[in-house]
């Protein structure tokens, strides 16, 4: 179908340039013909993780979350280790870095889960998800404006706080969704 050969951006103009991300005006084409502009926030990536303390096969394994403030969220939200990409590095380096800046712990072996849009109606930002099993303990390094505390809890327990309303930040719903589905229950 010829329409589908002009499908795209057609132009892009830069509105907003920040620390975490930029903001561009693109001019596009859509499949349909019509033609449009969009808001589009651009950011570099990242990528989250399921810190597992003990054997993912287990009946019931402990994992780590993070109880971190957010001010986007006017409070403290229970979230996986995240973060983002810097330029040139690779997903899986990320992720073994988030999880040593934030917990303290390494880990022996990182398993990629998923790559996912957070919101692709406005931004390109796709969060690289891994589970990570065989941790030491370590120091953390955290950055000025990271508060949080570590929280223990079996995976059955995240998986409520889900259901109850106690979580509520995406990644990390769909970081425990894929870790509890294929690796705790084979």
């Amino acid at each position: 179908m010829k329409e589908r050969d002009s499908v795209g951006k057609m132009s892009s103009r830069r509105v907003y340039s920040g620390k975490i991300i930029s903001v561009d005006v693109d001019t596009v084409r859509f499949p349909n013909g019509a033609s449009g502009d969009l808001e589009m926030v651009r950011h570099p990536g990242a990528s989250a993780v399921v810190p597992f303390l003990d054997d993912p096969q287990s009946q019931d394994p402990r994992i780590i979350l993070i109880r971190q403030y957010r001010y986007a969220a006017e409070g403290f939200v229970h979230e996986i280790p995240a973060g983002r990409l810097d330029e040139g590095e690779k997903p899986i380096e990320c992720a073994a870095r988030e999880l040593r800046e934030e917990t303290g712990y390494s880990a022996k072996k990182l398993i990629p889960l998923t790559t996912f849009y957070t919101t692709p109606g406005f931004t390109d930002e796709r969060i690289h998800l891994f589970a990570a099993i065989g941790l030491s303990e370590g120091n953390s390094e955290l950055e000025s404006d990271e508060i949080l505390d570590l929280v223990q809890v079996p995976i059955s327990k995240a998986l409520q706080m889900i259901q109850t309303g106690e979580l509520v930040d995406g990644k990390s719903m769909v970081g425990l969704f894929f870790a509890s589905r294929f690796l705790s229950r084979g």
